[in-house]
């Protein structure tokens, strides 16, 4: 299933990627990214995120900004730690994270106790931390729809992944 299969009215849950590829205008994910946002911006898909996968698509912003910006082809993050002071040049991610709720993303936050049922999705399924979190937050508010790249969320049973193509 792609993001051009999700039903006008669906509720959604937002993966850090589909961001990355929507605000770095990724040459292959982009044009998908930009139509489901415009189906959200539109409200013809209810969408919601969480604090933490904000936080991870800040971090992959600020990497693709900086890779661009200081022309590093590998290491980003390497280079970023070892030079605070390029860090402190780089705008456009913190824009980028600014605008998610003014496309017509909710953003949930994170209740400790699902961090304790993100580890339990994790022994349940085999997801990473940050995946298995991601789980958590969608049976909590009900959410069965994801749109994503990462095929892991393939192997959970009631989450129906959306790919951009």
């Amino acid at each position: 299933m792609i993001f051009d299969d999700l039903l006008s009215g669906a509720s959604l849950f937002v993966d850090a990627n589909p961001l990355v590829y929507y605000f770095a205008s990724d040459p292959l994910f982009g044009a998908a990214c930009a139509r489901l946002i415009a189906r959200i911006q539109n409200q013809e898909l209810r969408a919601y995120t969480s604090t933490h996968v904000l936080s991870e698509a800040a971090h992959k912003l600020m990497a693709v900004e900086a890779a661009a910006q200081f022309g590093w082809k590998s290491k980003v993050v390497q280079h970023l730690r070892q030079q605070p002071d390029k860090v402190q040049q780089l705008t456009r991610f913190r824009q980028a994270i600014q605008q998610v709720p003014q496309l017509g993303i909710q953003v949930l936050s994170i209740a400790p106790a699902l961090i304790d049922a993100g580890a339990l999705v994790s022994q349940q399924t085999g997801l990473l931390t940050n995946d298995a979190l991601i789980v958590a937050v969608m049976q909590t508010h009900g959410l069965t729809q994801l749109v994503s790249n990462d095929p892991d969320f393939n192997r959970v049973p009631g989450i129906t992944r959306y790919a951009p193509v």
